[in-house]
């Protein structure tokens, strides 16, 4: 079995895998971690193939508290934490440190925790995670993958900002990406779906949920994508802003005295979907939308057409493209945003067919016209499932 772990601030999210093939045999979070009263449940399907599902209210101080609560709750279904094949963490940010998975001894450790000041809210307890699941599980190997390595294939010119080199040299500063796990799945299934070998194929990736992000890929290999040093860069997000003029930051220092704590709040937490209607739940914004209100159909448009913009930038990025693929919460699941984000596209070869944009349908599924020289897929993505894979590879290949 392989057991894949996501630590994130104030949850735990786990899925445990069948080998060699990589079924789902359970899937559990545990949340609220630090909270007076955690919630945590697991997942799995009975001997009939229907899902059975075990719910605890507990105290959660700590991550310690929720990875013996994750053990508990596998112990309960029948699963032993010690006896998995392996474990793979998700790591967000790996710098220019890991371009590939990789077993973790100190000096993955230690390197992880370096790169912490690029990913402040993410590695620390990515990194906790690991320290705690190394200490329950001492035995059993343990693997990193990041979220940033599919992106190191991006050339120089594309992941350089024009700030003085010397930021580059000195402290890093640079394009790195994120959910490139997700991007990197998503784009090989495409190909797959699409019979052309990945290594000729030419993609355009959009993940689009609470966070979003495109991704442009060329024989196999990540050429340019849309966040940046942070994930705070390129497209509208939930509550993120993504691109804005940098020189808004000074005039707000200047003119409405906000210091460096409060433009990121401003930012990160405050900005996106949420700061135009007041919601960052796509759903919800959809029906308002419906309803009539201006701001959430504000929101929506907005949200729609810097995808719009960044789809014709990499289709100019790669010189056309196979296929563009939708994943991610939205991508999958709202067909009001793909319809908006590849409205007024047929110049470019982008022909969306209503009634299969409509359709509801599991799996891989085409949404173009069959004239469409470019192909308009719908591919769920499952990041657990590619972290497994590459888990269980590096395993095996050592």
């Amino acid at each position: 079995m392989i057991l894949v772990i996501n630590s994130g601030s104030s949850s735990v999210k786990f899925q445990l895998f069948g080998v060699p093939d990589l079924a789902v045999i359970a899937t559990g979070m545990v949340e609220e971690i630090g909270k007076p009263t955690g919630h945590a449940h697991i997942i799995c399907p009975d001997s009939a193939g229907e899902n059975r599902k075990i719910e605890r209210e507990c105290a959660v101080p700590g991550h310690k508290e929720a990875m013996e609560v994750m053990a508990s709750l596998l112990t309960e279904t029948g699963h032993d934490i010690n006896q998995v094949t392996g474990i793979g963490h998700r790591v967000v940010h790996g710098g220019e440190s890991f371009r590939k998975p990789l077993i973790i001894d100190r000096k993955v450790l230690d390197a992880i925790e370096e790169l912490v000041p690029l990913a402040p809210l993410h590695n620390p307890a990515n990194l906790t995670g690991i320290r705690i699941a190394m200490e329950r599980a001492p035995d059993t190997p343990q693997v990193a993958v990041f979220d940033t390595a599919f992106h190191q294939t991006i050339p120089e010119h594309a992941y350089l900002y024009a700030l003085p080199y010397d930021l580059y040299t000195d402290y890093r500063v640079r394009r790195y990406g994120f959910h490139g796990t997700s991007h990197h799945y998503v784009s090989k299934q495409a190909a797959r779906f699409m019979d052309i070998p990945y290594h000729r194929a030419m993609i355009i990736t959009l993940h689009l949920g609470n966070g979003a992000s495109a991704a442009a890929i060329k024989h196999g290999q990540c050429v340019d994508t849309s966040m940046g040093l942070t994930p705070l860069e390129g497209l509208i997000m939930g509550t993120r802003s993504g691109d804005i003029d940098p020189a808004i930051l000074f005039y707000l220092s200047r003119q409405a005295g906000m210091d460096i704590e409060a433009l990121d709040r401003l930012l990160n937490r405050e900005s996106g979907l949420k700061g135009i209607c007041g919601e960052n739940d796509m759903r919800t914004i959809t029906e308002k939308a419906d309803q009539g209100d201006r701001q959430a159909r504000l929101a929506l448009e907005m949200f729609c057409y810097r995808i719009r913009k960044y789809i014709g930038a990499y289709l100019a990025a790669l010189g056309g493209a196979d296929c563009i693929v939708f994943t991610g919460g939205i991508g999958e699941n709202s067909p009001v945003v793909r319809h908006l984000c590849c409205q007024g596209l047929d110049g470019l070869g982008i022909r969306i067919h209503d009634d299969r944009n409509r359709a509801t349908a599991n799996g891989i599924r085409k949404i173009s016209k069959d004239d469409s020289p470019v192909t308009l897929l719908v591919v769920p993505t499952d990041e657990e499932l590619e972290i497994a894979s590459q888990t269980l590879k590096l395993i095996a290949d050592r």
